[in-house]
Parts: structure tokens; sequence; C-alpha cells
């Protein structure tokens, strides 16, 4: 069963499973905080979804493989970054072995590369936890099915990239979420504020959050003071985050707007990855088997 973004947006259940897949993402990050920064900024995490989808199935109606030249090429057309940013970001999944090159290249002018073992189990996290939202709202059995068959991320994948990089609604869902989600690992202080709501009046104009830590921010996901306290002081600004009382005395609330900007990401994103498990597999319980799947030797 698949879902619309409108639909979904104006659900209240489905916004409570979302917090509680925030509670599971800002985990996940605390687990990893190193490996978590690829997707802790909008930019670096559209960069990551067309790395893979490079690589599980190709783009743009070309067959798999990443390249530098091919994923720097994909990047500009879409406006996801600039060439030397996406460039830097080549050689820093390099450096920290989140990538490498294939060794078996005829050509060295033209260097194939794959993602390793633990970029693969990481981003199959992130798969598994989404597929747990999409099976609440429906009683499905995406996760029983990703566990058992989890070779069917190949197919996946690579048309959730391409519609999620397409879509507006996704990419620049506010004015609020763009100051978080394109800011160095602002993504991550979002989904972290984000996970602390605990009840949801989606008629009220705030949101208490109770009391935050700008210094346990910058412990648990390695940013700065300086940048924590840029960010939280330019939302509030707009009127989209503040205190309750006395500025870090008191309890932290989030604007409606914003909850809704976050709650409207989520909506389009989660739309998109039901649809297309739906084309893909249609009613069926199980996936058909799959033959000549390209996966690394890791496991999902």
């Amino acid at each position: 069963m698949s879902f619309t973004a409108k639909e979904l947006a104006s659900d209240l259940g489905f916004f409570t499973i979302v917090l509680g897949c925030s509670r599971e993402m800002v985990a996940a990050y605390a687990e990893n905080p190193r490996m978590s920064s690829i997707f802790a900024s909008q930019q670096r995490w559209l960069m990551a979804q067309a790395g893979f989808a490079l690589y599980y199935g190709g783009i743009d109606g070309e067959q798999p493989g990443i390249y530098a030249r091919r994923f720097v090429d994909y990047v500009l057309k879409h406006e996801i970054a600039s060439h030397n940013t996406a460039l830097s970001f080549i050689q820093e999944m390099l450096a920290y072995r989140y990538m490498r090159y294939l060794p078996d290249s005829s050509d060295k002018r033209v260097r194939p590369m794959e993602p390793t073992e633990t970029a693969v189990e990481n981003f199959a996290k992130w798969f598994h936890i989404h597929l747990m939202v999409l099976d609440s709202l429906d009683d499905g059995r995406r996760t029983v099915t990703f566990v058992d068959r989890p070779e069917i991320v190949a197919t996946l994948q690579p048309a959730i990239a391409a519609r999620i990089i397409a879509s507006d609604q996704v990419r620049h869902p506010g004015e609020t979420f763009d100051l978080f989600t394109w800011a160095n690992s602002g993504g991550v202080m979002m989904d972290y504020l984000i996970s602390r709501i605990g009840t949801v009046d989606p008629t009220a104009a705030r949101t208490d959050i109770g009391p935050i830590s700008f210094s346990e921010i910058c412990d648990r996901f390695l940013i700065s003071r300086t940048h924590v306290k840029r960010l939280m002081s330019k939302a509030s600004s707009m009127g989209s985050v503040g205190w309750t009382g006395s500025p870090g005395k008191s309890h932290f609330w989030l604007s409606r707007g914003f909850i809704q900007e976050y709650w409207d990401y989520q909506a389009e994103k989660f739309a998109i990855m039901g649809a297309v498990w739906e084309e893909t597999f249609g009613a069926q319980p199980e996936p058909a088997p799959m033959d000549g799947q390209r996966l690394t030797s890791a496991a999902l």
C-alpha cells in the first residue's frame, strides 16, 4: 500500500511514528559520529544517495558504476554541490575508507570505485529504519523481506534516489529546514531537536521540548559550540525556536511552522519510498528472485 505526501503530511499517527524514526537516527549517529557525518547535512546526504544510486543501478539511463567524473557531472547537473565540493566528497570517502577503487580496472585513467563494507552496512541501517516506518503505517512486511533479501536495495535505491534528488519538497520544504539541513552537521542537529518532541499538538503555536544543552549537542555530534550557537541564533531570529524564559536556563521550544516543515519533508520522502516499493514489487508478499545483482562482499 502506498501513501501520498499530502495524506502523510496531515496524519498525526504518521508523524508520531516519524518521531520514533528520528530517535533511531539520532541513536545511529551517536554510535558512529564520523560515519554519520556523511548524512549530517542535506548536501552530503544527497551526494551519498547519488553515489549509491550510481553504484547499484545507474541513473539517467546509464550502466551501474561510480567514476569520479560521472559522479561530479551528476552532482553538477542536479545542482547538489559545486565541482570542487563533489571532488572533495569523493576524496573524503576514500580517505575514511567508506569507498575504494576497484583493483581490476583496465583503463587507469577511468578508475571505478565501490562503497566499502562499512558504508554499505551503515546505509542498510538507514534503509531498514525507513522501511520500519512504512511497515508501521500498513502492517507491511517490507523489513522482513529486506532482512531475508538484502540485495533488493540494489533495485530500489536508484529509483528512490532519483526521485528524492528531483523533489523540491524534499530538498526545500521551508526556510528553517533549509537553514539547518544545508549547514554542516545541521541535519543531525535538527533530527535531535525533533526527536525530543513528546506529545504533538498540531494546533499549538509552540511545542516545548524541555531543557537542552549546547555542550551535549557539541559532544554528541562533534560540532563546535560556535556553530551550534550561530544556527540557533538564526533560527531564533526567524521565530522558529526559542526559550520559554531565560536563554540557556529554561525550556526550549520549536514553532509549529518549523515542525510542519520537517513533517512535510518526511511525508514526501516516505511517499517516494512507498511508491517505489509498490511499483517494484506490487502486492507480492515477497519479491521475486533477482539474479546477478551487483553487491559488495558485505552482507547488508
